[in-house]
Order: structure tokens, then sequence, then C-alpha cells
């Protein structure tokens, strides 16, 4: 490991709070937003394009999230870091000031791009600074930013639509930025030693073109788009197989433990995302709650997340993290099917299965990642991080675009019955795809730990 940078305890404090209120920036626009969409679309309308500003946000901070990763290595981090913070503030500018969907999914496409370039920059600067017995604590203080951003946010995001304008769900994270923006410029020092590589720009070119095309062919029924969609995505794999420095790992996706972790995120990432992203609507159109009562439906989730994420943390000394996996998976399979039947249900039920589902998200997504990381090599580790993180958010695009479609805009613009119905075929998806990610976790084999693993973030 690199020596770390020579800094004072103070001038290491305030860098660390620079990142972490990065973090902080990019999981408050993930919670608050959500809540403010079924007033967006009521002011804008397009409820046919209700799923594209989730999807689209999810779809290119995920492309650019390895392609971020991948360029630190070659210009160094800290100034890929500013960069982020400024295009993430620039897009959440353009989305405050929207006045059509068409404007407010090019906006959030931009504030995409500038997330994806703040977790995995932090994870990584955070590896640099610190030494490996430090980590553990600030990598509790990242997981309470998630939790105080799934407390506050959804409520924050409903009560600014109640009482201010949906626009100022994007602008509350201007202030947040310009402090994490101040704080890097003054104390973040360049860490990494930045080496010649070849950035894969046409693995990230046709991974951007393949996942646009799938997104939008699902959203719009276009299945030729999502053939040509699926063909591209083959294309880039072909290319990334062949690429010296490839966008994802693929020399580590050849063993069984990263691939795994590389599918449980997907089809979790799939199945949570895709959910998260309609209970706003639901809280609003089949139980009759305002924009507060969307807002306060998601908070049990990102709380149940956060919260098994700290404990994880502290069972990898002592459980096999593949245990604490399949552990996640059966939770949430026995969550989703318990959502089926509760479409009708009254919310704090949806609360307290959503809460439920946040536990196994906790348990399953952060033990799959540090077994990844455990099993990489050192060079590889980057890359191996920004690539589950990449699987999951992949899988949180495509799940939003799919349950829009088993959903249907006419019960999304409906409501009541209706819209219950749908999102119990959007249940039904759910509950196969962490089917799936279950007995692929299955097939791991347990080892009993030997040392504490490097933390990482939920996402």
């Amino acid at each position: 490991m690199n020596a770390l940078p020579n800094l004072s305890p103070q001038a290491r404090q305030l860098a660390t709070t620079g990142l972490i209120v990065g973090v902080f920036l990019a999981a408050l626009e993930a919670s608050v937003v959500a809540t403010a969409m079924p007033s967006v679309i009521r002011d804008l309308g397009g409820e046919h394009l209700y799923a594209l500003p989730f999807a689209v946000y999810l779809l290119t901070s995920t492309v650019s999230s390895p392609l971020w990763g991948r360029a630190s290595d070659v210009v160094g981090r800290r100034r890929l870091y500013l960069a982020a913070i400024v295009i993430f503030l620039i897009g959440s500018a353009l989305c405050g000031q929207s006045h059509s969907m068409v404007l407010l999914i090019a906006a959030r496409a931009v504030q995409g791009i500038g997330a994806g370039g703040l977790l995995p920059l932090t994870l990584t600067m955070v590896g640099e600074l610190y030494s490996l017995q430090e980590r553990s604590r600030v990598q509790s203080l990242i997981s309470g930013v998630w939790g105080v951003s799934g407390l506050v946010g959804p409520l924050l995001g409903g009560w600014l639509t109640e009482a201010v304008s949906w626009r100022w769900t994007f602008y509350a994270s201007l202030p947040f930025g310009v402090a994490a923006l101040l704080l890097a410029l003054r104390f973040l020092p360049e860490t990494g030693q930045p080496r010649p590589a070849r950035i894969d720009w046409a693995g990230a070119a046709l991974f951007t073109l393949g996942s646009g095309l799938v997104v939008w062919g699902l959203e719009q029924r276009q299945w030729l788009l999502v053939g040509l969609g699926a063909a591209t995505l083959a294309g880039a794999v072909v290319l990334e197989r062949r690429h010296p420095d490839p966008l994802l790992p693929m020399r580590a996706l050849r063993e069984r433990l990263p691939r795994v972790a590389f599918a449980g995120n997907l089809l979790g990432g799939a199945a949570y995302f895709g959910v998260i992203a309609y209970l706003p609507l639901y809280a609003q159109g089949v139980t009759g709650g305002g924009a507060t009562a969307g807002g306060a439906i998601l908070t049990p989730m990102l709380v149940g997340w956060t919260l098994t994420a700290i404990v994880t943390s502290r069972l990898v000394k002592t459980v096999p993290l593949a245990r604490i996996a399949q552990a996640g998976f059966a939770v949430l399979v026995v969550m989703f099917g318990a959502l089926i039947f509760a479409v009708h249900a009254p919310l704090w039920v949806t609360s307290a299965l959503g809460f439920a589902v946040g536990t196994g998200m906790g348990f399953s997504m952060l033990s799959l990642l540090l077994a990844a990381q455990e099993s990489s090599a050192r060079e590889e580790l980057g890359a191996v991080t920004s690539g589950v993180l990449f699987a999951r958010q992949m899988g949180g695009a495509l799940g939003t675009a799919l349950m829009a479609l088993l959903i249907g805009s006419a019960a999304i613009e409906s409501g009541g019955f209706d819209l219950a119905e749908g999102l119990r075929r959007a249940y039904l998806l759910a509950l196969g795809l962490v089917v799936v990610a279950l007995a692929l976790s299955l097939r791991l084999r347990v080892t009993r730990p030997t040392q504490a693993p490097a933390p990482a973030s939920n996402d």
C-alpha cells in the first residue's frame, strides 16, 4: 500500500468532512427526489415518462462510475472529485429550472454523471487517507450519512414539495455541494499515484448506448430498441474482454465469488430500486396521502439498509460473509412475498415491510461487496469495487424500467385499485429476482473470517 499522505490531524478531519458532505449530497438527492415525482408529473405532464428521471439518473451515474475510477488513476483523485461535485451541482440547478419532462430527464442525466464520481472516489480516497485500522471508524460515519439522508431526505422532499415547490427538492442539494467543494478545495490532498493507462472510452460509450436503448425501449415498449440495446451491450462485453484496461474488472469476473457478487447486486438492485421508485406514488395514489406521506414511506427502507450495513461491518469479524449474504437474500424473499399480499393494506403495513426489505439489502449488498474485495488482487480492488456498484445501479435502472412496463402508464395515471394491482405485478418481479439471487448466493463456499475486510459503504 502507498504511504499515507502527510497531513495534520485537523487537516485530515476537515478533508474527510468534505468527502462525507459529498456523499451526503448524493445520498440526499437519491432520497429527496422520489417524493417529488408525483407532483412533477402533475405540473409538467408526461405520465408515460414517469420512470425516466429515475432510470436516466441511475443509468448515467452507473455507467460513469467505473470511468471516474479509471480516470482517477490517470489524472489524480482530487481534481476529478471536484469536477464531479461541479457537474452534480450544475445538473441540480438545471433540474430545478426544468419546464418540461424532456428537459428534466436531460438535466437528471447531467446530475447522474456527477453523482457517478462521488461515491467511488470517496471510497478510494478514504482508503488512501486512512490505515486499515482507522477505516472502520470512517466507514461508520459514511454509513451514518446514508442513515441521516434516509431519515431526513424523504420527509424533507415531501415538506419542500408541499410547502414551497418540487423544484426546491433539487435546489436543496446546492448548499451542501458548495460546502463540500470549499472543504475539498482547501484541505483535500491529491492521493494516489497517477500512471499511464488507456481509458476505455469505447467501452463506456457502448455501455451507455446499449443501456440507454434497453431502458428507453422498455419504457416505450419498443422491442426493436430493446434488442438493439442488448446486442450493443454484448458488443461492449466483447470489447471489454480484449481491452488492456477495461472499464469492468473482467479478470476478476472469471472467479465465482466476484461473479456472484456482481449478479447478486444486479438482481438486488433491480428489485429494490425498481420498487422504491413507485412507493411514493403508491402512498399518494392508493392510500390518498400527500407528498409528506410519500416521503415517509421511503424512510424505513433506507434506514433499515443503513442500520444493517453498520451491523454487518461488526458481524464480518465472526460470521462468514457468505452466510450474511444468504440471510439477507432470504429476508428479501420473504418480505417481497409479503408485499404481494399487502398492496391494499394500510400505509404503516407497507412501511414496516419496507423496513425489513431495507435490512435484507443491508445484509446482502454490503457482505457481497466485502467478499468480492477480499477475493480480489490489490491492483484490481478499485475496479472490483466500482464494478459491483456498477452492477447494483445498472440493476436499478433496468428494474425501474421493467416495473414501469408491468405497472403501466394508465395505472400510474389513474391510481387507486389499478395502481395497487400494477404494484402487485412489480412485487412479483422483485420476488423472482431475489429468489434467483438467493439461489446464486447458496453456491458460495462458506469460509470462516480470517481478518477484518476493508470497509465499504452501501449505495
